[in-house]
């Protein structure tokens, strides 16, 4: 079965006023259909970079992205954006429905298709009482709900997240990423996810994808093996969640001391395998 995102020997390397920073350096991955994948590592580690090559808003100096076998050469339209500062992705001018309603404004989409698209979105993040409401008059979650809820409006199959939750507060955090698990369900949809927590990281995904330093290469693959149905107090006090928490925790600092990376290893090899690891540990937020 062919991936849904294929990454192959990408490179990316800024040059500007006669400097040259190579930001990211061969990455080779896939991410399959459905799956929910985070990635993690040092910081200023080049994970913005990369997703927005995944997303065609940057263009590889070499090397490839692939939707479904096709190269990514712009912004896909089944592609959608969930960034950090939702302060700046809402319109503070325009109430929250036209807010999450502007994507579909390029769609040969009516108007009656467009207001229940917009409806079933905010439905689905529990802001249907707030459609007429402007972004200022929200809390930062409230406003960060918006945000997600103008991405799932525009039915994409392949949802990125760029540290969505980086700057709401802990509880606020935590039934974010709650609400995440619940919609890359409901709609099947592929997420690729980049967080610099890692206790996030093995709570959300499925696998999680560590990343070198820079220039960035993959580090290490981990399958995370814990139940599909997860919950903030039991899955994070459960031995195995602290046991791929370690595991996470030990690439990233391998990462961080630049010691060399094997080539890329796949999830089932024995660094990644669900009995490898050193018990628990503490994560790194």
């Amino acid at each position: 079965m062919q991936p849904r995102l294929t990454v192959s020997a990408l490179h990316k390397v800024y040059e500007s006023s006669g400097r040259r920073v190579e930001a990211v350096r061969d990455l080779t991955f896939t991410v399959d259909a459905g799956e929910l994948v985070c990635l993690v590592g040092p910081s200023g580690c080049g994970k913005t970079t990369l997703l927005k090559c995944l997303g065609g808003l940057l263009t590889p100096t070499s090397g490839e992205v692939l939707l479904e076998g096709r190269r990514v050469t712009g912004p896909p339209p089944d592609m959608a954006f969930v960034f950090q500062e939702y302060g700046r992705s809402l319109f503070p001018w325009m109430r929250v429905g036209d807010n999450v309603g502007l994507p579909l404004r390029q769609k040969p989409l009516s108007k009656e298709r467009r207001r229940e698209l917009v409806a079933d979105a905010l439905r689905s993040v529990g802001l249907e009482d707030v459609s007429s409401a402007y972004p200022w008059q929200l809390s930062g979650g409230m406003q960060q709900r918006a945000a997600i809820a103008r991405a799932l409006a525009h039915e994409p199959r392949v949802l990125l997240m760029d540290e969505p939750f980086a700057a709401v507060d802990a509880q606020t955090r935590a039934d974010l990423e709650d609400l995440v698990r619940r919609l890359w369900r409901e709609r099947a949809m592929t997420v690729v996810f980049v967080t610099h927590d890692i206790d996030e990281a093995v709570y959300l995904g499925e696998r999680v994808i560590v990343l070198s330093a820079s220039p960035t290469v993959v580090q290490e693959q981990l399958k995370v093996d814990l139940p599909a149905e997860r919950d903030q107090l039991r899955t994070r006090v459960a031995p195995r969640f602290a046991e791929l928490r370690t595991q996470v925790y030990e690439q990233i600092r391998t990462a961080q001391r630049g010691e060399p990376v094997d080539r890329l290893r796949k999830p089932g090899s024995p660094a990644s395998s669900p009995g490898a690891g050193s018990g628990s540990g503490s994560g790194l937020g």
